[in-house]
């Protein structure tokens, strides 16, 4: 299943969203490398390589969405869902991530491709999104908190990165009432492409990234 979507605001479209694709794992990964090397937003030590990246995509693919922001051709971003844990009884839970290329913050994409995740994952079935944010991180708690995420724990000084024990803070967003007699999720793929075609327009439509 492929698909996209041009952004646009009476301009030609500097912005799209698409599906990743393997093609896209070594720019994918100097995207998210600068956030290893030089930040505690991941507690990862070693940038992943290609190859390793491709293994991840491919990885997520198929049960969650895995997306990427372009601009003018170039990816400047991505975001993807995963399992929170593994767990049969947590298959209804979800955690969402999302990278954004050096001087490509502050343009809202990030928001714009979690509004598809979370479309997306609704209808899929998930009754739960979370994200794991470093503390501190006004600019992360900031987006999540507009988007309806709500923090609702911090394992205090967990992680050791860049010569200083951090903070992990939970995020929460409940997405509908919890059902007693939850049906699994269905797998991303099983989405009709036009469903996913019109989410991907409405964030083209709604969300001006070129200001």
């Amino acid at each position: 299943m492929s698909c996209s979507a041009s952004m646009s605001d009476q301009k030609p479209a500097r912005f799209r969203i698409r599906l990743a694709q393997k093609e896209d794992a070594a720019v994918l990964a100097a995207i998210y490398a600068p956030y290893v090397r030089n930040t505690a937003v991941t507690f990862e030590y070693d940038p992943p390589d290609a190859a390793e990246f491709r293994r991840r995509i491919q990885a997520v693919q198929g049960q969650f969405p895995y997306l990427v922001c372009e601009e003018n051709g170039i990816p400047k971003a991505y975001a993807y869902a995963s399992r929170f844990h593994g767990r049969a009884a947590f298959q209804w839970d979800a955690e969402l991530s999302v990278y954004v290329a050096e001087g490509a913050q502050q343009q809202g994409i990030g928001r714009a491709l979690y509004g598809c995740l979370m479309e997306f994952l609704q209808e899929q079935g998930y009754t739960t999104l979370y994200a794991l944010i470093t503390s501190p991180n006004d600019p992360s708690e900031r987006m999540h908190t507009q988007l309806g995420f709500q923090k609702i724990a911090v394992y205090p000084q967990t992680g050791y990165k860049l010569g200083t024990w951090r903070d992990m803070t939970v995020w929460e967003k409940r997405m509908k009432p919890l059902p007693e007699n939850p049906i699994p999720p269905r797998k991303f793929s099983t989405l009709p492409i036009d469903f996913v075609e019109n989410v991907l327009q409405k964030a083209a439509t709604e969300r001006n990234l070129s200001r």
